[in-house]
């Protein structure tokens, strides 16, 4: 609790350092509100139509229950979420904007107790996952019922940063209070229609408890700033649903694998290995899904067929899809699964290999969409030897069989092949768990059928120390200051070497560290911090300060910015071209701020539906994540700033996340939890990433040499810098002894300590004594100098 208590507190400091009074106009760029309404909207997942109560038409007139009308949940708390945006519509305004006619005697019963009742805000790590619902009178809701055709519940939820989801009343689970107006409701009501406005997944299984008395559910998530408008877009029939679950939403919480191993204070053993979400469901627990991975219903009706051929690389489809409706136009989202040959390494029932979305389609109309599988999505990482290929990415032969359809549960056969000799990608050995655990393994005994039984995950058995010392770089020589500017490097006079060759240790230190805090004196007011040109000296040779802001919801600064829809309601949305466009217009937005990276997008996995940052991130699906990641870090590219995806890697709770220790088999860090960003650099090339701050089987990923070398670097083929998470460690303490050594992290090739000291307001010197003592080397500190210096040229020379 030490660490966590300092944590707390100092991160409080950190926000108010940050915030303070708005500044500039409530200026709004029509193209991003635009934009991000689309997107909004086309997260909003439809689980439940029956009778086609939704769309409401023309005419028809509704009540809305449920305080969040008012007080919507626009975002989740925290670094992902505390933005100024000019505007926010909630619910009801959205309703009326989007001509839905309201019973008014309701909304101003509500304004009227929310206005007396206003919610306690909270403050950093203390803020409210729910607010107290208005007692609902039953005189209020048989009026209600009497003059509306039907009525809309509202629920709302909300977690974050150092806030925990919980498996509590007004948590993960509906409060007394919440039943008691679902109760009043359903009795008076025929038509009911239930939102839910949360960033991360609730407790549904009460839908079965009123059975038909709730006609419609509709997850909405937290659209930002449009939030209103996006969903009176859904329940007017302006748009037709089409966003699908990049989760799968189970009977009970106790029913995900993972549930067994959160929340620990120390460590997760991740036992449930790389059966996260419908890998497990759909392996071993098929009974326990309410909605599968991947669905959404729509206003109308799709088939889907599909054509496959086998190449050289890979398997492609051409899928065409038809609107076979009637009335409404709408977009459906075609989903490949793979359901591999069990071998020696055991495999998901399901793995979903390829998606792609279509046009609006009206009805009657068709489009072909091609999708290819490259063999190296089908394979499966070997960390125990299993295959006889230790430490390789194998494809193991037999038959592979791919199913396409709208969702991981109702896909159907659509081609297969059989693979006579075994595929092979060798690897390097990676961060195997240093303690014993045993995890997951299916004993398959028919055709959907696995018994769970459980094994040790494979140990270390490789010198890490010698491939350290093994791959020292090349130094460059001190050659004093020539007179070279970083502009000659850019202009082609002279190459970076040269610039490089320059740079006294206390110069390749200060390339190394940000400019102490936040809110940096050298960018725009309420920036998280600057790096690269950040002493005198740097700024005299032309190196120019790099300014960074939070985050994956939008800009973070003393001044107006667009609130965004939240990660899971992008992922939702399935659509990588859409995503795209929202951020090179959020590029534009940062230029106009003075902003160049924005600290997004955040692509940990949904392990566990109880992770408070779950919002922030995108799926539980390492695929849906790493593409919809590359789609944010295009378009921010694109458009001239910089990405910087995070929290590399394995930061799946809050709980003491600066200490806990992610213990997991290589074979899952690989096949789940990296592979995400390993589409994402492969993809798109951010300039930037960030490391987390929790260990991974006992190394802190802010010096993991593995991590950021071997992996991102070696195999995966990096050419950004790597930045650290702000005050990697929250103050002094014994347990964190290794971690003021900067040298480790150096020679990790982690560049960037940020904001830059060990404590606010004085410098790390670590790095310097480290190289004095004869720790970390020039060249060492020269390399990461020169990932710094890349992508400063990058941002500010092009």
């Amino acid at each position: 609790m030490k660490i966590l208590s300092k944590a707390i507190n100092f991160i409080t400091g950190l926000a108010q350092k940050t915030g303070g009074e708005i500044e500039g106009e409530k200026a709004v760029n029509p193209a991003l509100s635009k934009a991000a309404r689309e997107l909004a909207a086309e997260g909003i997942v439809l689980l439940k139509n029956d009778g086609g109560v939704l769309p409401l038409r023309e005419g028809q007139k509704a009540s809305v229950f449920g305080r969040v009308q008012y007080d919507y949940f626009y975002v989740g708390y925290g670094s992902g979420g505390d933005v100024k945006p000019p505007y926010k519509v909630n619910l009801i305004d959205g309703l009326r904007a989007g001509g839905i006619s309201l019973c008014e005697e309701v909304a101003d019963a509500y304004k009227a107790w929310c206005a007396a009742n206003v919610p306690d805000e909270g403050f950093w790590g203390h803020w409210p996952r729910h607010f107290d619902e208005m007692p609902l009178d039953d005189e209020l809701v048989l009026k209600a019922a009497r003059q509306s055709d039907a009525a809309i519940i509202v629920i709302g939820r909300a977690a974050g940063e150092d806030r925990e989801h919980t498996l509590e009343e007004g948590g993960y689970l509906l409060t007394p209070a919440e039943r008691d107006m679902l109760d009043k409701v359903t009795k008076r009501f025929d038509k009911v229609i239930l939102l839910i406005n949360s960033g991360n997944l609730i407790d549904l299984s009460f839908i079965n408890d009123y059975k038909d008395a709730i006609s419609a559910v509709l997850y909405v998530w937290q659209g930002g700033m449009e939030s209103g408008n996006a969903i009176a877009d859904i329940i007017s029939g302006k748009v037709s649903p089409s966003g699908k679950l990049s989760d799968t939403i189970a009977a009970s919480y106790g029913a995900y694998p993972s549930s067994q191993n959160f929340g620990g204070k120390d460590f997760n053993n991740y036992a449930e290995d790389i059966y996260v979400g419908y890998r497990y469901f759909e392996t071993f627990d098929k009974a326990s899904v309410l909605y599968p991975f991947g669905f959404g219903k729509s206003y109308t009706d799709f088939t889907i067929s599909a054509e496959m051929s086998k190449g050289e690389e890979g398997v492609t489809f051409t899928a065409t899809v038809t609107n076979i409706g009637k009335e409404f136009s709408g977009k459906e989202v075609v989903q490949i699964y793979c359901q591999a040959p069990q071998g020696r390494l055991g495999k998901p029932f399901r793995s979903l290999v390829a998606f792609a979305k279509t046009k609006t389609l009206e009805c009657g109309e068709s489009q072909a969409l091609t999708l290819k599988v490259p063999y190296y999505s089908l394979m499966s990482y070997d960390d125990g030897g299993a295959t006889g290929n230790k430490h390789c990415f194998v494809a193991e032969a037999g038959k592979y069989a791919f199913y396409v359809g709208g969702d991981a549960r109702s896909a159907s056969l659509a081609g297969e092949f059989e693979l006579t000799e075994p595929i092979v990608k060798p690897c390097y050995p990676v961060m195997p768990p240093e303690k014993p655990f045993a995890i997951l393994k299916p004993k398959v005994k028919n055709e959907g059928d696995a018994e769970k039984v459980f094994e040790d995950a494979p140990a270390a058995d490789y010198d890490l120390a010698q491939r350290i010392t093994e791959n020292l770089p090349i130094e460059i020589p001190f050659t004093g200051d020539r007179g070279i500017k970083l502009a000659d490097v850019a202009s082609g006079k002279a190459s970076l070497e040269d610039f490089i060759a320059q740079l006294t240790v206390d110069e390749l230190e200060a390339l190394c560290r940000g400019d102490l805090t936040m809110n940096s004196p050298l960018g725009a007011k309420g920036n998280a911090g600057a790096l690269g040109g950040v002493s005198k000296a740097l700024r005299a040779k032309g190196v120019p300060p790099v300014i960074t802001t939070d985050g994956p919801s939008g800009i973070r600064l003393r001044a107006y910015a667009s609130l965004l829809p939240c990660g899971t309601l992008i992922a939702c949305s399935f659509n990588e071209e859409l995503t795209e466009r929202v951020y090179s217009l959020v590029a534009e937005e940062m230029k106009q701020k003075g902003s160049d990276v924005l600290l997004a997008p955040g692509m940990n996995i949904h392990r566990d539906p109880l992770c408070g940052r779950n919002f922030e991130y995108f799926s539980e699906d390492p695929l849906v994540s790493g593409k919809m990641a590359a789609a944010v870090v295009k378009g921010l590219q694109k458009g001239g700033v910089a990405a910087c995806p995070k929290h590399f890697a394995c930061n799946n709770q809050e709980t003491n996340r600066n200490k806990n220790d992610s213990r997991v088999s290589e074979r899952a860090l690989r096949e789940i939890y990296l592979k995400g960003f390993e589409i994402c650099v492969k993809e798109a090339s951010p300039l930037f990433i960030m490391t987390s701050y929790n260990k991974i089987n006992g190394i802190w990923s802010h010096y993991n040499y593995d991590l950021c070398t071997t992996v991102l670097r070696k195999e995966w083929g990096y050419k950004g810098a790597v930045m650290t998470d702000w005050w990697m460690q929250p103050s002094a303490d014994p347990d964190f002894d290794g971690n003021y050594n900067c040298g480790y992290r150096i020679r990790a090739q982690v560049d960037v300590l940020m904001p830059g000291g060990n404590r606010m307001g004085r410098y790390d010197r670590s790095a310097s004594r480290s190289h004095k003592r004869g720790g970390v080397t020039l060249a060492e500190l020269q390399r990461s100098a020169r990932n710094v210096l890349s992508v400063a040229l990058a941002l500010k020379f092009n």
